[in-house]
């Protein structure tokens, strides 16, 4: 009994030696210092807000599973509440869950010893862990946060929420706060109490800030370089994925989409074509505005059009597989242009048709939103099963707008065709990334955004996006066949009579 005692203490005097002897989790030195640096904190009242900062799959959950796991023991005799909140219920809530149970089965001194209560509440002896939602429409008031407050994925929790409804939890206690997350833009709940943290920081001496890259998880563990070294090459080091999730960078939530530097990535290094080159491979994307109404009441005939309309716009890409066997995926050259401005989309079709017969595109990607949903059909009639329409949406746009950005990052796209009117579209087009945890992307060029010359578009800019459905297809390098020679069955029975 009393090897037992003295095991149970040394455990937990050292929470790092609890998770390791106990949990059987060998904690990297960057999780050991949070997970002492919070349990000072709680136990020594201090009710510090602290702000963790890790990169994905860098093992920031079960730094928080073992925390928890060693709280809860350690306070199992008093009716003490550890609360925790996700942006979502399903999946972010129901993991943290999972790992949580995970790690109390496989602790000796807790396998045994919990339970858990209506389906959200773990309890070791008198003290509990708590599970919520900090989703917009979530009612969350009434519990308690006597023992640890925390916030995972916080850059996606609503600052309003936060505010009202989570923060008065610890309003009788004063309890220790710890948010975690990765960075994201510079307007979310993270970044702001990442930076309320500094200055308190500065002023006692005690650390409440532990921000951590890729470079740095890397000593530990080299195949998590590996891991993000093939992904800067799949997304290109400036995409906002890489940046946030990887390096810890904060964007800019409202941004020049195209800045200078990513413009000069996509530099052409070929000539534009005015007619197919023999032997190579094309595609063509379509981004559609709406027609003239007096062109469609009058097909054929001539009745002018106003800069400021929106136009019918192609990008011919040509299609280089070089890239295939380092990237899984082609480099797309803008190799010519063309647009057509307030004419009547039977007319468009009878010129589209014309260089689709010339060119003799692999795929035709096209806007078929809205009023691109007839000339989509017409394409389709003409050359079915290569004719790939886009619905836009808010999240489609955004999915497609993430696509595009990695392949300029990547050197993929090289406009061979530029003209001023592309870099002027290119140059005014804006991004801005909205709250939540979909990280949605808003982008293109604003409403109403004129120069010098006039309203300013984006018609190229969408057409050229428009090439990232075609790197979602399946690319991959031909290789000539094996052929295994055949055994002639008489040879075996040889000698065999």
């Amino acid at each position: 009994m009393s090897t037992t005692k003295e095991l149970i203490k040394r455990l937990l005097y050292d929470p790092c030696a609890f998770s390791a002897e106990g949990s059987k989790i060998k904690l990297r030195p960057y999780q050991s210092e949070v997970i002492e640096r919070i349990v000072d904190s709680v136990i020594n009242e201090h009710g510090d807000t602290i702000v963790v900062q890790f990169p994905r799959q860098s093992g920031k959950n079960e730094t928080q599973a073992a925390l928890e796991t060693y709280l809860l023991v350690l306070l199992a005799l008093f009716p003490r509440q550890i609360v925790k909140f996700s942006p979502t219920w399903k999946p972010q809530s129901q993991n943290a869950m999972r790992r949580l149970e995970r790690t109390l089965n496989r602790n000796i001194l807790t396998a045994t010893h919990w339970r858990k209560r209506e389906g959200y509440i773990f309890q070791v002896g008198e003290a509990s862990c708590m599970f919520f939602t900090a989703e917009p429409t979530a009612h969350v008031v009434g519990a308690t946060a006597d023992l640890l407050l925390e916030i995972d994925e916080a850059q996606d929790v609503s600052i309003e929420k936060y505010d009202k409804e989570i923060l008065p939890m610890i309003a009788s206690t004063n309890a220790t706060r710890v948010l975690w997350g990765t960075a994201w833009t510079g307007n979310t709940l993270l970044a702001r109490e990442r930076k309320a943290a500094a200055i308190a920081e500065k002023e006692d001496g005690r650390r409440r800030v532990f921000v951590l890259n890729a470079d740095q998880v890397r000593h530990y563990v080299p195949a998590y370089g590996r891991h993000v070294d093939q992904q800067v090459a799949r997304l290109g080091r400036q995409h906002p994925s890489i940046k946030t999730q990887y390096f810890s960078e904060e964007i800019d939530e409202l941004t020049g989409m195209f800045p200078a530097a990513r413009r000069a990535l996509m530099k052409g290094d070929q000539y534009a074509h005015d007619s197919p080159v023999l032997g190579a491979a094309y595609v063509f994307c379509l981004d559609v505005a709406g027609q003239d109404e007096a062109a469609m009441a009058h097909p054929g005939q001539q009745t002018g059009f106003s800069a400021d309309r929106d136009s019918i716009s192609l990008t011919l890409f040509s299609l280089d597989l070089a890239s295939l066997e380092t990237l899984q995926a082609p480099i797309y050259r803008a190799v010519k242009r063309c647009q057509w401005t307030g004419e009547n989309h039977v007319s468009v079709f009878g010129k589209l048709k014309a260089l689709a017969d010339s060119w003799l595109p692999q795929y035709i990607v096209i806007d078929a939103t809205g009023v691109g949903e007839g000339l989509w059909a017409m394409l389709d009639k003409a050359y079915p099963n290569r004719v790939l329409p886009v619905k836009f949406s808010a999240p489609k746009k955004s999915e497609i707008g993430y696509r595009f950005i990695s392949i300029i990052e990547t050197g993929r796209f090289r406009d061979c065709s530029p003209s001023a009117e592309v870099e002027r579209q290119y140059a005014a087009c804006q991004a801005e990334i909205l709250p939540g945890p979909q990280h949605t992307m808003r982008w293109g060029v604003p409403d109403g955004t004129r120069d010098d010359r006039g309203l300013v578009h984006d018609d190229y800019v969408l057409a050229d996006a428009l090439i990232a459905e075609i790197d979602m297809l399946d690319w991959s390098l031909p290789t000539k066949p094996l052929i295994a020679p055949r055994i002639d069955p008489l040879t075996e029975m040889d000698g065999a009579f």
